[in-house]
């Protein structure tokens, strides 16, 4: 559904600064129905990867295809047109004060020219989807942050886009709220057969709702893949983001840290180095979630005793389908920044700007 060859965006120098490269060289591949995400830290490329999706920012390489066509090749008339199968939501809602609720998931229907009557009956339906059927009057000051992202959900169905792109959508929600707006998510992506494509730096979402996920480092793709593939393949920097296992420090004795997966259960190994070898097992550090609807983790145990047998008891646990190794003090990534700041490098888009682009809607 969304095939992105080889992009580039380098935005040219400006007052006296040098030209930034935003985004270098990504080839991402999102199947049809497939939640999809893409993480990293402040300024790694995430929302220009995004605006280039839907072409708000034109690539200066590569291609980007979404349902089969070449945006890249199109004109500018081409691309408007073409934004209709891409609806998009944005972390503050860009909501229009002036109007209700209902006249927000309204306006990109008035300027796509779809009738009256027809307006009304799709505002009515999209409304009750997401669960504000009752909030239609309101004006976006009564409502909550959670509300006001739902609205703006709404406003992106509107067209009945194949493709809805949620750039940091969560993140200036509170927990209940991010759950619910996260559920709701998963509901029309069911629904409505949807491809959604995340961009964020909230490790607890994508655990939450995505299938897949990327790992931007200043622009480029460090890693990637299904969530189930990622968490089980040895030495992950994304799998150290989402599952972070750390060094505790002051911490003594030889220290190994455990991928549990369910083919691989931390049992297996604690009964390994405690029943099997008499070691002394102590866990102290990491988590285990439910990751794409499967159990998995990542723990760092402390084993002191006979330090000989450590090695060979490691390889044989390796040899039975069990990731282990052993972990060292610094070895492990810094997680990313829970509290992102806007990306640099980046000119000023106003988001309004995908309406004033409103697609063209089926009458």
């Amino acid at each position: 559904m969304i095939e992105l060859n080889d992009v580039r965006k380098v935005f040219p120098a400006r007052r006296g600064a040098a030209e930034v490269t935003a985004v270098d060289g990504v080839t991402l591949s999102v199947a049809d129905g497939e939640f999809a995400g893409v993480v990293g830290p402040s300024g790694s490329g995430k929302s220009t990867l995004a605006r280039m999706v839907n072409l708000l920012e034109r690539p200066t390489s590569g291609s980007v295809v979404v349902d089969g066509q070449v945006l890249t090749d199109l004109d500018d008339d081409g691309v408007r047109r073409a934004r209709r199968t891409v609806g998009m939501v944005f972390q503050h809602f860009n909501l229009l004060d002036s109007r209700t609720a209902a006249g927000n998931v309204e306006h990109p229907l008035e300027l796509a020219g779809v009738g009256k009557a027809e307006r009304r009956r799709r505002v009515a339906e999209l409304l009750d989807l997401v669960g504000l059927g009752d909030r239609h009057a309101s004006r976006p000051a009564q409502l909550s942050g959670g509300q006001k992202q739902r609205v703006a959900v709404a406003r992106a169905l509107a067209a009945r886009p194949k493709v809805l792109l949620c750039d940091e959508a969560t993140s200036a929600l509170d927990p209940a709220s991010t759950a619910g707006v996260l559920d709701l998510l998963r509901q029309v992506r069911a629904e409505l057969g949807l491809t959604v494509l995340l961009i964020t730096h909230e490790m607890a979402v994508v655990r939450a709702v995505c299938d897949s996920a990327v790992l931007l480092d200043s622009g480029r793709v460090v890693d990637g893949g299904p969530l189930t593939e990622v968490l089980s393949r040895p030495h992950s920097p994304l799998a150290a983001q989402l599952l972070p296992a750390p060094v505790v420090a002051g911490a003594t004795g030889d220290l190994v840290r455990v991928t549990v997966t369910e083919a691989a259960p931390e049992g297996r190994v604690l009964r390994t180095l405690a029943g099997e070898l008499g070691l002394d097992v102590e866990v102290v550090g990491g988590s285990v979630e439910t990751v794409a609807g499967r159990r998995f983790g990542r723990l760092l145990l402390q084993v002191t005793g006979d330090d000989g047998r450590l090695d060979a008891a490691l390889q044989r646990l390796r040899d039975g389908g069990s990731l282990v190794e052993r972990a060292v003090p610094g070895d492990e990534p810094e997680p990313i920044d829970e509290h992102d700041e806007p990306e640099t490098g980046e000119p000023d888009r106003p988001a309004v700007r995908s309406l004033l682009d409103a697609p063209e809607v089926q009458r």
